[in-house]
């Protein structure tokens, strides 16, 4: 899959100057490339693979809270706050990143306007998605985290079927729904409102994606 998003946005001269200052890196599936609490504050560029946002929840469970595609920026913030990660990030396939130092990449961002509304147009685009889940926490909320689930699902156990992708359900609706943090009406409400969108069909232990680019712009 060709990178779109952040990479696809830069005009030529800033991605030449972000690859410069970056370390060309690859991940094999499942490896963590950052924990949730880390002191790290590299910032990532995704070329080629999907990663898994996760959040450790308070008692003791991992929940999905996004996933991030080729051409998509991760851990921006630690540019900007130097703070501890707020999330892990895990491979779900095979990984060709960019990796930047924070300071060297708010340096790029402080002498090259493009870059910067590059970053800006992402953090715009994140915020609106938090602000959409606070308006409707048992909505919109369990929408994105199903959505980001059958992606996670359909790296991990899709089959192509022609322009479709068909995913044989490792586990029971009641076990997906607590996976992603969510009760399991909320998680048949929101696979009921993406089978009307048209973009996935079920069956029994089975999901049928029809429009990927639209579940994995649900799932960010």
């Amino acid at each position: 899959m060709e990178p779109t998003g952040f990479w696809a946005d830069l005009p030529p001269a800033d991605r030449e100057a972000v690859a410069h200052a970056a370390t060309r890196r690859s991940y094999r599936r499942g490896e963590t490339v950052c924990r949730e609490g880390d002191h790290t504050h590299v910032v990532l560029v995704l070329l080629a693979g999907h990663v898994r946002i996760v959040h450790g929840a308070p008692d003791g469970r991992e929940v999905v809270i996004g996933v991030r595609g080729a051409g998509e920026v991760v851990g921006e913030l630690a540019a900007i706050d130097a703070q501890p990660r707020s999330a892990t990030v895990e491979a779900l396939e095979d990984l060709d990143v960019l990796e930047i130092p924070g300071d060297r990449f708010a340096s790029l961002c402080r002498a090259r306007s493009r870059l910067s509304w590059a970053l800006l147009v992402v953090l715009s685009t994140r915020l609106r998605s938090v602000g959409r889940q606070w308006l409707d926490l048992s909505g919109g909320a369990a929408a994105r985290r199903v959505a980001a689930q059958l992606m996670q699902l359909a790296v991990q156990h899709g089959v192509p079927r022609g322009e479709d992708i068909r995913i044989t359900v490792p586990a029971t609706q009641a076990e997906l729904a607590m996976t992603a943090a969510i009760s399991r009406e909320s998680w048949a409400r929101a696979t009921r409102e993406l089978r009307r969108l048209g973009v996935i069909s079920t069956g029994r232990r089975q999901v049928t994606i029809h429009r990927l680019a639209e579940l994995r712009r649900l799932a960010s």
